[in-house]
């Protein structure tokens, strides 16, 4: 039986909310080992001068605890 664990991380970038998500997983890989899944949760952007500036996403990420 595996034991998972399921973290929540906030990442954004400037061009994606796929780059984001990848940003969330990389850096949350740093310091969790065997990650299992990502889950989007919530997407956002944030708006400058009438246009999207920043791309943010709230991701649940999943990983087996050894």
């Amino acid at each position: 039986m595996a034991i998972l664990k399921v973290i929540e991380v906030l990442a954004n970038s400037e061009k994606s909310w796929e780059d984001a998500t990848k940003k969330a997983v990389a850096q949350a890989a740093k310091s969790v080992k065997n990650i299992r899944s990502a889950y989007v949760q919530e997407q956002s952007v944030s708006v400058k001068d009438n246009e999207v500036s920043e791309f943010r996403v709230n991701v649940k990420i999943t990983f087996e605890v050894k």
